[in-house]
């Protein structure tokens, strides 16, 4: 894996506790290692994004300004990132955006002035991965109690944590353990698109 020209990170169960469809600010928690994470990206010169499916939106169970409410805490807690993109529909619209199509992984490169297969995306289930092969990227799994066996047999590394996803993608660490078993590559054809079960 060579070094990329961006990062691209998955923000629920990534980046920030999953609260299923919230709108407040106040209750975004950053998950284990996300500072620290975003820190060495920064301190390499590394460019980062947050790409994420909110389909609370497009449910009607959340409003824009309450995503970019919540994004915003986000920003201040563990940012400020480069590019933020989201999804806003529902599952069944049938968007180019939504998780696992690849429209927010591209959407994020352009904006960062990037090409799609210089960036890496950090998620934490397999519709994470799908984008990312979808659009050219390169994929990370950093799973998380939600995550599905086979979205971990399908994805093409794996790494335990988020600050070991992120030193593998520098290459300060070859391989960072998942579970007791080192991160791996996959062939093309083995990689599952996960259809996503969230946002």
């Amino acid at each position: 894996m060579t070094r990329p020209a961006a990062v691209l990170f998955d923000r629920d169960d990534t980046l920030v506790e999953d609260v299923p469809y919230n709108g407040d600010p106040d209750r975004v928690r950053p998950m284990p290692g996300a500072a620290g994470a975003v820190r060495l990206l920064r301190e390499r010169g590394i460019r980062t994004a947050v790409v994420s499916n909110q389909s609370g939106i497009g449910r009607g169970l959340l409003t824009e300004a309450q995503v970019r409410a919540v994004n915003a805490r986000v920003d201040a807690l563990l940012g400020p990132f480069d590019v933020w993109a989201y999804c806003p529909h529902a599952p069944g619209d049938g968007c180019g955006c939504r998780k696992p199509a690849p429209g927010l992984v591209t959407e994020a490169a352009r904006l960062l002035g990037v090409r799609p297969e210089d960036c890496v995306l950090i998620g934490d289930i397999g519709a994470d991965m799908g984008a990312a092969l979808a659009a050219g990227a390169r994929g990370v799994l950093v799973p998380t109690a939600r995550t599905l066996p086979e979205e971990v047999t399908a994805a093409p590394v794996v790494c335990a944590d988020l600050l070991g996803a992120v030193r593998h993608v520098l290459l300060d660490e070859p391989r960072a353990a998942a579970g007791g078993r080192a991160g791996h590559s996959v062939t093309a054809g083995d990689r599952a698109a996960g259809s996503g079960r969230r946002g």
